[in-house]
């Protein structure tokens, strides 16, 4: 099963396709307009993006250049009802990796997405392992030793930044670019509120604390043995 992030504002075609890829193991998320999927695309930790080429409020190749200049690197197919060559060559050079006329068939439409699927998102790991602690980002789940951890898409994403830099300390500033994409930091106890919810989590059952509060510098994550 993988996370898929579906960008289609015809409510018809969304419905078709979120029955078909779900009915195929994938869970599915919805966004109708080209701002509610762009923040989507970016709370969310995703398998793939399918996005439409035509968006209400930001067009689909806006939606995908702005997500690459953030350095989001998430496989996206480009659905469209324009298939002539200029149009499918233009969609791949705002970062599609893939592109699919309509009208399309559903099977054909699965393959792609399965297709983007096996490929890596980036040059990072998908799977992060540090001490105890599994967090899969294509499936979008979490474990601690033997117990599983519901981790909403931003908690999944905050977790993984941290893993990623084991006994390091991590700023505000740090998290609000590379987790939330801001280029700022607000005054906002958005990390804090964030961070109080993940480590209930991850110390539900009574385990050690993974991530620490380094006074006047950030957090740090202590992985344990």
């Amino acid at each position: 099963m993988a996370r898929v992030l579906l960008i289609e504002d015809d409510a018809e075609t969304a419905g078709v396709v979120l029955d078909d890829l779900r009915g195929r193991g994938h869970a599915v998320t919805w966004a109708a307009t080209g701002p509610e999927g762009a923040r989507a695309a970016r709370d969310g930790a995703w398998g793939a993006i399918i996005l439409d080429r035509m968006l209400p409020g930001q067009d689909g190749l806006g939606v995908l250049q702005d997500l690459r200049r953030d350095g989001d690197r998430t496989p996206a197919l480009v659905l469209s009802a324009l298939g002539d060559v200029d149009e499918r060559i233009r969609g791949l050079r705002a970062g599609g990796d893939d592109y699919l006329a309509k009208p399309f068939a559903l099977g054909e439409l699965a393959a792609r997405i399965e297709a983007l699927l096996r490929r890596p998102v980036d040059s990072r790991e998908t799977l992060l392992r540090v001490g105890s602690l599994e967090i899969d980002l294509i499936a979008g789940t979490g474990r601690r030793g033997a117990r599983d951890l519901e981790l909403l898409p931003r908690e999944l994403k905050l977790l993984a930044y941290l893993m990623r830099a084991p006994g390091q300390i991590v700023t505000r500033a740090m998290l609000f670019e590379e987790v939330w994409n801001y280029r700022f930091t607000p005054k906002s106890n958005l990390i804090d509120v964030h961070l109080g919810r993940l480590r209930r989590k991850l110390e539900a059952c009574g385990e050690p604390p993974l991530i620490q509060n380094v006074r006047g510098l950030g957090f740090t994550f202590t992985p344990d043995d």
